[in-house]
């Protein structure tokens, strides 16, 4: 077992070095709300080896953020990968993940605990933050499971191969627009803290363009 396992990223290595990458996301309309995740998996070699989607029902972002990295995690395991590396665009997960930020969630300690259980089988492990447009392909799919299970609740996974290289191409930004507008019609109260400047969600998340309130709470 690597004692790296959740450090900071290690500089690449080549193809050679048998590192698989996985690129996961997920997400939810209305946070919570109708939910998916999309997943694709590359092999050393840079060819994609899997395509993975699932429509969760009524869940949290965050929660369809961890069941996108606990399919990957299980694809790799029942494939025989041994190196893996994760990139996901939910800064929150890949923090808990490599023991940054606390799981204070009850809803996602356990898919925490899972995620970490299932890393610890793998040789090595790691985890790299993206912003959204390095998850493009993984963000369509999560939105393909979610309409799909919108139209249709009982048709809930895809797995697919990746012999085919056609694909549906990426939601617009007009159209990515339109989704975070419909989406800000309701109101949540999430937790968060001040770091630099900003605020980080300690748990949930929003769509980019909602326009919030903050009400702060100091002591002295």
């Amino acid at each position: 077992m690597n004692t790296n396992l959740f450090a900071a990223l290690e500089p690449a290595q080549p193809a050679s070095a048998g590192w698989y990458t996985a690129h996961c996301d997920g997400g939810s309309r209305g946070n919570p709300g109708p939910s998916g995740f999309g997943a694709v998996v590359e092999d050393p070699q840079g060819r994609v080896v899997a395509r993975l989607s699932e429509f969760l029902g009524r869940q949290t972002n965050n929660y369809a953020e961890y069941q996108g990295l606990l399919a990957v995690l299980g694809w790799a395991l029942q494939n025989g990968v041994r190196q893996l590396r994760v990139v996901s665009d939910s800064e929150l997960m890949v923090n808990q993940m490599k023991g940054r930020y606390k799981v204070a969630s009850p809803t996602l300690r356990p898919l925490w605990e899972e995620a970490r259980r299932r890393a610890s089988a793998l040789e090595r492990f790691e985890m790299r933050h993206t912003l959204r447009g390095g998850n493009q392909e993984a963000d369509q799919l999560a939105n393909e499971a979610m309409d799909r299970g919108m139209k249709n609740p009982a048709a809930r996974t895809a797995t697919r191969p990746a012999a085919s290289p056609a694909t549906t191409p990426a939601p617009s930004p007009a159209h990515r627009h339109e989704q975070s507008i419909a989406s800000r019609a309701y109101t949540r109260k999430l937790d968060g803290i001040v770091r630099n400047g900003v605020v980080h969600l300690l748990d949930g998340s929003l769509p980019d363009g909602t326009l919030v309130t903050v009400s702060a709470k100091l002591t002295r």
